[in-house]
């Protein structure tokens, strides 16, 4: 039987039911693309996650690609790798809550010397660290205000921040925030805020943007936060600017290499916090049903001929 549609991100039984319901008599695929034959690869219609480049060009068939994730790594927007009446279409909207959260979660612990106290247990000394910081009566300054970047800065609102955000286009400012510019007032704006926060998608606008002129206007004492991109950030220098105390610390789920080599002079850096890329991706069973959802709903656009949600723009890359 024909498998016209292939899941490959992980799913619950209940998950199944959610996407067969939006494609009533169509065959579904949940596996590993790399299991299937090259006749039945050029059978599939649409994928609902997010393949490796090796197997675009065997999808011959292929009339949608729902990625899983909110990014859109460069392999899919590379000149060729998929025809242009293929839907590219990504899961922006599922990960904001989960991502802020733990993002937010990195930003407590090294404000409050959490990862230093934890050190001091784990060598059973009773030590002091010092001084800590507050978020309450402080300036947060959000870079890319989408999904993510938006509800970083609600909860930073929430606890007494005065949150200002830059985008790529001109919007309206929400309640919560005190000021919206666009990417031009970046620099102006860096030296007021003692917490920047990026969630930038990866594009050539946005590669190496926090270099190291740029860290340097960031304010003294600052943290530095990124849930976007590693590649927005000069590895080597945020690696200098917390290392000689310019910076307070950073904050990091992603970085540029990912990952992160082993032995990388970053691992050592006390006040450089790293988890693996895994704020958003499927440890929150409430992201996991939105991107679900989000997927079903595409599907079911795709069979009945309607436009689609999430559609990606392959110029901007988002």
């Amino acid at each position: 039987m024909t498998k016209q549609i292939a899941v490959l991100f992980p799913v619950t039984e209940a998950h199944r039911e959610t996407l067969q319901k939006q494609a009533p008599g169509t065959e579904f695929f949940f596996g590993r693309l790399e299991s299937l034959s090259e006749t039945e690869l050029s059978q599939i219609e649409a994928v609902l996650g997010n393949p490796s480049a090796e197997m675009l060009p065997k999808l011959t068939g292929l009339k949608l690609l729902q990625l899983s994730s909110a990014g859109v790594n460069g392999c899919y927007l590379a000149p060729g790798a998929l025809p242009e009446g293929v839907a590219l279409c990504n899961a922006a909207g599922a990960y904001g809550p989960a991502i802020a959260e733990h993002m937010l979660g990195l930003l407590l612990c090294l404000i409050k010397r959490l990862h230093q106290y934890r050190d001091s247990q784990r060598a059973g000394k009773w030590e002091d660290h010092g001084p800590v910081t507050a978020i309450s009566g402080s300036r947060t300054l959000v870079v890319g205000l989408g999904d993510i970047g938006s509800e970083f800065g609600k909860r930073m609102a929430a606890l007494g921040s005065t949150v200002s955000g830059v985008k790529r286009t001109p919007g309206v400012r929400p309640d919560w925030l005190s000021r919206l510019e666009t990417m031009e007032k970046l620099d102006e704006m860096l030296p007021e805020a003692d917490f920047v926060f990026l969630s930038l998608p990866e594009t050539p606008a946005t590669r190496g943007l926090f270099d190291r002129e740029r860290l340097g206007r960031m304010k003294r004492g600052a943290v530095l936060l990124n849930a976007g991109r590693g590649s927005a950030v000069d590895t080597e220098a945020l690696c200098d600017a917390v290392g000689s105390g310019a910076l307070l610390g950073a904050g990091l789920d992603v970085t540029d290499p990912e990952p992160l080599p082993e032995g990388h002079r970053m691992w050592g850096i006390e006040n450089i916090l790293i988890t693996p890329h895994v704020s958003g991706g499927f440890h929150l069973p409430a992201t996991h049903d939105r991107i679900v959802e989000i997927c079903g709903e595409n599907l079911r656009r795709y069979r009945e001929g309607l436009p689609f949600t999430h559609l990606v723009n392959r110029e901007q890359g988002y």
